[in-house]
């Protein structure tokens, strides 16, 4: 796509959301709460992060934020309808207004945040890209990988990675494009492909599905930064703040010992930031709580933290060392614990 057709038809895609507001359909919050459910961009399956149990319920860290919204929205986590997007179409779903927000494993760039008309408003996964190879091919670094078949997902960051990574290390590859992960795990396994490349969280959700994980090994390198986060449109930044801040609850939720078991008892708190983030608090002599700001209870964060949990318990949860996925925290450990995630002061 031409840089003017791309511009030509976000903007197209702005002007018709914003007309949509202006014929008085109102806010995202307004339309949201009218129709009863939140409309969540997921994705097509991804253990960890967005995938159907064997109960038909979705369960993963992108999935929990959007849990998190709803109960924010509705006191209620469960309202929300998940709607799996490939990373070809992902884009244009959230565009059109099809979907509320998008959480699913997208990386936040400048190109999607300013072209495209995208407001992403946080991270909840500091990734990077790698690379995952046949262990019986005896390959240790990804500087091995001269003339290999690469499977790589279709419309994604990890494309113009790819070609960056092996044309600096003077290397030669052959693409083998896929839609989705579930074809790219299908490509893999088959043989139709030498290496598969994507996120590295997504190739330990990958390699914890197959037959005999231990048959394939996930080299050291990472080529590039990819952190990943909910994003909705631009030219609602009311919505962008209650998707934003119910993100920053799990992570705060976190950072001051408040979980989902012990949220209750935390209402009696000497911390005045937990007493404002759980509602007990009001904005000065106002009568009113934090929630005011937001255009929603008081009690917004408390039921993010009581129904889905802080950020930690998502992790442990969804992807941490005591699943088959098996991720340490790393970079996605709180700042004072040696990571980089960090949310601004509740205040």
């Amino acid at each position: 796509m031409t840089k003017i057709k791309s511009l030509f038809m976000a903007l197209i895609l702005s002007l018709g959301v914003s007309s949509a507001f202006a014929d008085g359909h109102g806010s995202t919050l307004d339309v949201v709460k009218e129709r009863g459910f939140l409309k969540c961009g997921s994705n097509t399956g991804l253990a960890g992060f967005g995938l159907p149990n064997d109960a038909g319920v979705w369960e993963g860290i992108d999935v929990d934020v959007c849990r998190a919204v709803a109960a924010a929205v509705f006191g209620d986590a469960s309202k929300v309808e998940y709607v799996p997007t490939t990373s070809k179409v992902r884009f244009t779903v959230l565009q059109s207004g099809e979907v509320d927000m998008l959480s699913r494993n997208t990386t936040w760039t400048l190109q999607r945040d300013v072209e495209l008309g995208l407001e992403f408003v946080g991270v909840n996964y500091y990734d990077g890209q790698g690379f995952m190879v046949p262990a019986s091919l005896g390959v240790s670094s990804a500087t091995e990988l001269d003339g290999a078949s690469v499977c790589i997902q279709v419309g994604t960051t990890t494309e113009m990675n790819l070609a960056d990574f092996f044309s600096a290390n003077g290397m030669s590859y052959e693409a083998v494009p896929v839609e989705t992960n579930s074809e790219a795990d299908a490509a893999y396994t088959a043989g139709r492909c030498d290496v598969y490349t994507t996120d590295a969280s997504g190739l330990y959700a990958s390699r914890a599905g197959y037959p005999d994980p231990s048959a394939h090994v996930v080299l050291p390198e990472i080529v590039s930064k990819e952190p990943l986060g909910p994003s909705v449109r631009h030219g609602d930044s009311a919505w962008a703040d209650i998707v934003r801040w119910s993100l920053n609850a799990m992570i705060i939720g976190e950072e001051k010992g408040i979980t989902s078991a012990n949220v209750d008892e935390m209402k009696n708190s000497n911390d005045p930031e937990v007493l404002r983030l759980l509602g007990v608090n009001q904005v000065g002599d106002t009568g009113a709580g934090y929630g005011q700001w937001l255009n929603l209870s008081d009690d917004w964060a408390y039921n993010i933290l009581q129904q889905v949990g802080n950020y930690s318990e998502s992790f442990e949860r969804h992807i941490g060392p005591n699943t088959p996925i098996n991720i340490q925290r790393g970079l996605n450990a709180l700042y004072k614990d040696g990571g980089i995630l960090y949310a601004p002061p509740f205040r």
